[in-house]
């Protein structure tokens, strides 16, 4: 026996799609227009932030009481879903503020978080993530970086690569050794290191195959006195609260991924039916709508995963580490599939910065590296299966 309220049950909410609205409409009209450029010159999508902070669009996940939106998982995955279906780069503002800034969310003081979060809300600066390092990539427990307690401080000493935005933010959640001879795993803590902080640079940007408007530096830290109302959560640990950082965060590299699979295949769409051979439209050959169909439901697909994962994240599910790694693992291999396939679909048009397609299959393969492989998502999904 079914009622009508049944049919409520499996969507979106409406203010969900109102958001989804309002932020294609910024999204359209004041990043878009820039994106180009902004690949072509590898250049920070300053346009793209300040329309983000104007809309509350740039950190949407900061709770209310630290002067954010409160956005919910999913918001803010409909945010980043949105302004990557135009811009990737751009994307990466609102989802690294929201990496940067969550391991304060779960773990920190109130003391810590009233310091950092609300200038993050206002759009003051950015929030970036220090975890992985030259000899530290998937295997984050053998990081070298190190934090010296000294009196009621520390000193930090080390590097960090691979760091979003960095140059660009204020604020980094930096993870370092703070006992060298304690049990792996459980002798790291996490910090927040200021910009201005004597001793902290960074290294030259990364030139890279894409999402070339977000600049990927190394952080140094040379002897870098840190008060001891720096720490995040209790000391030694940080890599708990970074893996849980990336339980949740990883649904926000899903959601980028489906953002710009979505970008391709509008573009593709409104190609074929454009584009003229043999007499007919292309989009009329059996062969081309095979193609769009597939692309079409792989999309969709992954827009469920990671939809569901985000709803899993916000209610902080016990299943959420498998959802997580299924969501942005699945996602980006079907955002690394559609733009292949959508440059195809434009034939030599699509080889060429004419179209967003080339840049938008360059900006995808990321997805399927950062904030962990898509094979260490793999070996994350199995031993959450084998558990």
């Amino acid at each position: 026996m079914s009622t009508n309220a049944d049919f409520d049950l499996f969507r979106t909410s409406e203010d969900h799609e109102a958001l989804r609205e309002a932020v294609r409409a910024v999204a359209e009209d004041k990043i878009a227009p820039y994106a180009a450029a902004v690949d072509q010159e590898a250049r920070y999508p300053q346009e793209a932030h300040d329309a983000l902070v104007a809309s509350d669009f740039f950190a949407p996940h900061v709770p209310e009481e630290y002067d954010g939106v409160g956005a919910d998982a999913l918001a803010t995955c409909i945010v980043i879903e949105e302004v990557a279906r135009v811009d990737a780069s751009a994307s990466l503002i609102p989802a690294v503020n929201k990496l940067g800034s969550l391991p304060l969310i779960l773990a920190a003081s109130d003391d810590v978080k009233s310091r950092y979060l609300p200038p993050l809300a206002k759009g003051e600066t950015t929030f970036s993530y220090g975890l992985s390092e030259r000899e530290a990539g998937s295997d984050t427990a053998s990081m070298r970086c190190r934090a010296r307690q000294d009196g009621d401080g520390w000193v930090l000493s080390g590097q960090k690569s691979w760091i979003t935005n960095a140059g660009v933010s204020e604020y980094y959640t930096v993870l370092a050794v703070t006992d060298p001879d304690g049990p792996r795993g459980g002798n790291v803590t996490a910090f927040v290191v200021e910009k201005s902080d004597e001793g902290f640079t960074f290294g030259e940007k990364e030139r890279k195959l894409g999402i070339k408007g977000s600049p990927t530096r190394e952080l140094h830290f040379d002897r870098v006195r840190l008060p001891g109302d720096r720490v995040v959560g209790q000391v030694g640990d940080g890599l708990k609260i970074a893996l849980r950082t990336l339980d949740h965060t990883r649904v926000t590299i899903g959601a980028q991924a489906v953002g710009i699979a979505q970008g391709a295949l509008d573009q593709a769409l409104a190609y074929v039916k454009e584009r003229k051979q043999f007499g007919k439209r292309i989009a009329d050959f059996q062969g081309i709508q095979f193609m769009l169909a597939d692309m079409a439901m792989e999309l969709e697909a992954a827009r469920q995963m990671v939809y569901v994962a985000a709803a899993k994240s916000e209610r902080g599910d016990k299943d959420l580490p498998f959802f997580g790694a299924a969501a942005k693992c699945y996602a980006s291999d079907v955002a690394m599939k559609v733009t292949t396939d959508a440059v195809q679909l434009l034939g030599g048009a699509g080889y060429t910065s004419d179209f967003p397609l080339e840049r938008m299959m360059r900006d995808a393969k990321i997805t399927q590296i950062y904030e962990g492989t898509n094979q260490v998502q793999r070996l994350v999904m199995a031993r959450q299966l084998l558990k």
